[in-house]
């Protein structure tokens, strides 16, 4: 029980105080209990105890929080918490996934620098790193995830960072990460892998020689589709001070704070998360909410068991739909056969994401669409929704949504057809999903030749 009338600061009965102080500052006291859950921190800015203490903490000399574009309290939960998931140093999180690559992007690359990314990434993140970074002086080579020599021979001495995902969104192709990050390593810049679609319960990337990693949280992280926020993890393994010429935003004199050096206030493994949150998020304000943080939060306390339920659930979506006569193909690593299934087994024992794709038959031409449509509008229990790692299980069609914008030839290097559709699998119960998928395909089938004109193969044609 409380006091109904707690001191005010002053030490008098609240009631004792104007209207105008009451309605500011009544019923907050410092010595509120303690959550027992994360509280939501809903606050723009914070009140420091002195001028001294405040001066501290702008000049970087203090720990702690200044504003709410650069920190929060539930925002910092939300950080040591996916740190510690991906088995990292420290994180930042911001507003979006796309904004988590920005920021890791800008504060690795420089003016001038390179990028050797992954063909088969998702289609925002190629829009970013082909137009938007270039407006910044930032060049990249993509590359076939697979062709190891292709990723050393793209390397040039402007390069500072090889990016990929760890399970590629949406034909789910398996990365060698090991072999990706000793190429990487051996050219002395890091690698920073997108583990959105993989997640840290399923894979951890740093475990396997990334030096970053990236999440957009609004996907499992969240896991409910209602809230925006993105993770960047430093897995503290890359060291900028072994070439400083080449890193001198961490292992020079910080302009805006005098003679600080970052790596040495700092250290491997928070180095980079203050650059990024006293520069790039300070600067540029990708901020995350705190009650995105806080949502995202209570997503993340029942991970493991929605992607494991979610990941059997597509592997038996995928096996339904190899043996549907207007399915050409189901790209899904778990199953035998598939190009990917051998690193699947080696990178992901847990199990195999819930994101995967098919392709509807028939030939690339411009009834495409339309095939695909009948088949999309007529679902019941799938929602067409441009989002994964929900609870309810989502459909899209890759390439007039999530990639859209990218040329005939970048979609066939991604191993996305007209044909091809993205699934995620929620949590509804298999049976209705796989009864939902048979309907449909079931009312579109006169677009489709009959069952035992052609034969059924996991592999790409």
């Amino acid at each position: 029980m409380t006091s109904p009338c707690p001191p005010s600061a002053s030490g008098l009965p609240s009631t004792a105080q104007g209207f105008s102080t009451l309605q500011v500052q009544a019923g907050h006291h410092a010595t509120t209990a303690v959550a027992a859950v994360p509280p939501i921190h809903q606050t723009a800015a914070y009140e420091f105890s002195s001028l001294a203490e405040a001066a501290g903490l702008f000049a970087l000399r203090r720990d702690g929080i200044i504003y709410g574009r650069n920190a929060n309290p539930t925002q910092q939960i939300l950080e040591e918490r996916v740190a510690r998931l991906e088995g990292g140093a420290s994180a930042v999180a911001v507003a979006s996934g796309q904004a988590a690559v920005a920021v890791t992007v800008l504060a690795l690359v420089g003016r001038g620098g390179h990028v050797v990314a992954a063909e088969q990434l998702y289609g925002g993140t190629i829009d970013l790193l082909q137009e938007t970074l270039d407006d910044f002086g930032i060049g990249v080579t993509f590359v076939d995830q697979d062709d190891i020599a292709a990723w050393r021979d793209a390397i040039t001495p402007r390069t500072r960072l090889l990016f990929a995902e760890s399970v590629a969104n949406p034909i789910a192709q398996v990365l060698d990460i090991r072999a990706v990050a000793d190429v990487a390593h051996a050219a002395g810049v890091p690698l920073v892998i997108d583990n959105t679609v993989g997640t840290p319960h399923l894979i951890r990337p740093g475990e396997h020689g990334a030096d970053f990693v990236v999440h957009s949280a609004t996907k499992f992280l969240c896991g409910h589709g209602s809230s925006l926020g993105g993770v960047v993890v430093d897995q503290g393994s890359f060291d900028f001070g072994a070439d400083p010429g080449r890193w001198p935003q961490f292992t020079a004199p910080y302009q805006r704070f005098g003679d600080m050096v970052l790596w040495q206030r700092f250290g491997r493994g928070h180095a980079f998360a203050a650059l990024v949150k006293s520069k790039y998020v300070h600067d540029l304000g990708p901020s995350i909410s705190p009650f995105n943080a806080w949502q995202i939060l209570q997503g993340v306390e029942t991970l493991d068991l929605r992607v494991s339920r979610q990941a059997q659930t597509a592997l038996l979506l995928a096996e339904h739909l190899a043996q549907h006569p207007a399915v050409a193909r189901v790209h899904h690593p778990g199953l035998t056969g598939n190009p990917w299934h051998a690193l699947a087994e080696r990178y992901l024992p847990r199990g195999v994401p819930s994101v995967f794709s098919f392709d509807l038959v028939g030939p690339e031409d411009d009834g495409a669409f339309e095939r695909v449509a009948s088949v999309l509008d007529a679902l019941r229990v799938f929602r067409l929704v441009a989002n994964i790692g929900d609870a309810r299980s989502l459909v899209a069609h890759p390439a007039s949504m999530t990639h859209s914008h990218l040329t005939a030839a970048q979609r066939a290097a991604a191993g996305i057809s007209l044909h091809t559709v993205r699934v995620s699998a929620g949590l509804e119960d298999p049976a209705d999903l796989i009864a939902d998928l048979d309907q449909a395909l079931l009312a579109a089938l006169p677009a489709f030749p009959p069952r035992g004109v052609r034969k059924r193969h996991f592999a790409p044609a």
